[in-house]
This record gives C-alpha cells, sequence and structure tokens, in this order.
C-alpha cells in the first residue's frame, strides 16, 4: 500500500503528560541570540541548575548509622574529612551529656577503636532519658564504625556494643497502677 499525501496519520496522545526536557548546562550555553538582543545567563539558565556557590558547599560524604536503646533513637553519621570532633544535637558531648557516667557511655565504642580524635562525629538523638540515649549514641557509633571499618566488628561484638539492648519498659496492666504494682490491698 502506498501512503499518498491525503492518507492521514491519526496522532495517538497519551493521558500521561510527558515532562518538558530540561536542557543541559552545554546546550544552554551554545544558543545563539538573535540579531541585536542582549541576553544574559541568568535569562537563559533555569532555576533548577545548581550555582557556583552551590556546588562548592557540596556536603562532605559520610556514613550513617542508627543506634537504639529503650524509646531513644540516635541518628550517628561519621565525617572523614573536618575538624575532629563529637556532637551531639549540636552540642559538643560533655555540654551535652552533663553527667559523667553518660559522657563515658555516648564515647565508649569510639575510645575501644582509638577513634574519637580521628573523625567528625555528628549525633542527632531523640526520645527517651539522658542515660538511654548515651547507651543509643554508643549503639550507633559502634555501628558506623563497623560500616566504616569490617574489621572492627570484632572487638566491638565482644564489647558489647554491636548488641541492641532489648530491654524495653513493661506496659501498664488494666487494673494495677503500674505494669505489676497493684492497688493497696484492703482487708475491710
Amino acid at each position: 500500500m502506498m501512503v499518498t499525501e491525503k492518507t492521514k496519520i491519526k496522532k495517538v496522545t497519551s493521558p500521561i503528560k510527558e515532562k518538558p526536557r530540561v536542557k543541559k548546562a552545554e546546550e544552554v550555553m551554545t544558543v545563539t541570540p538573535k540579531v541585536g538582543v542582549d541576553i544574559q545567563l541568568d535569562d537563559i539558565m533555569p532555576e533548577d541548575f545548581p550555582t557556583e556557590k552551590e556546588l562548592a558547599s557540596k556536603p562532605d560524604r559520610y556514613f550513617e548509622a542508627i543506634g537504639r536503646r529503650k524509646t531513644a533513637v540516635a541518628r550517628v553519621r561519621l565525617f572523614t574529612r573536618g575538624d575532629k570532633q563529637f556532637l551531639v544535637n549540636g552540642k559538643s558531648y560533655q555540654e551535652y551529656f552533663s553527667l559523667k557516667g553518660d559522657q563515658e557511655t555516648s564515647v565508649a565504642s569510639m575510645k575501644k577503636m582509638k577513634c574519637l580524635d580521628k573523625f567528625k562525629v555528628t549525633v542527632m538523638v531523640k526520645g527517651g532519658g539522658r542515660n538511654s540515649q548515651a547507651e543509643a549514641v554508643r549503639h550507633g557509633t559502634a555501628r558506623v564504625l563497623v560500616d566504616f571499618n569490617n574489621n572492627f566488628r570484632k572487638r566491638l561484638r565482644k564489647a558489647g556494643y554491636l548488641t541492641r539492648d532489648p530491654r524495653m519498659r513493661e506496659r501498664k496492666k488494666f487494673g494495677l497502677k503500674r505494669a505489676r504494682k497493684a492497688p493497696q490491698w484492703a482487708k475491710r
């Protein structure tokens, strides 16, 4: 069958709209302006392209892990570059954990591997009390160290820092004051 000029080809349109194609930076740069028209780069460049400042301030790569204890959850990030510090919720760990025992607990896995002053560590911790938060931080730092170097696993496992402590508060039962405490018994 020969196709003639009279034959019409019906264009099939789908209900899904196609997204407009965003031009690459090279294509945008090669656009030739019309004669007598002054075009600036800001007029051509789409807003989606990162600026030079955004490219320069690109964040460093990091290793991330989650540590848990009771209802406390700690998200730990270990940066290989940057100033060597241990921050918990934007403060140094000595400032955040006021008790000496909690300070020692929170950095115990880092001290075990002698890595406390070799990395920048940032921790976001929420939930629970200060003691359980410190143990959640210890669990998270142990996990992130294993992500960084798998050879650390044996020593951290032996110290018990990789095991998530399963002990949780027992729920309150009806008819009782707490999980197991009964109201005072009266004979008469």
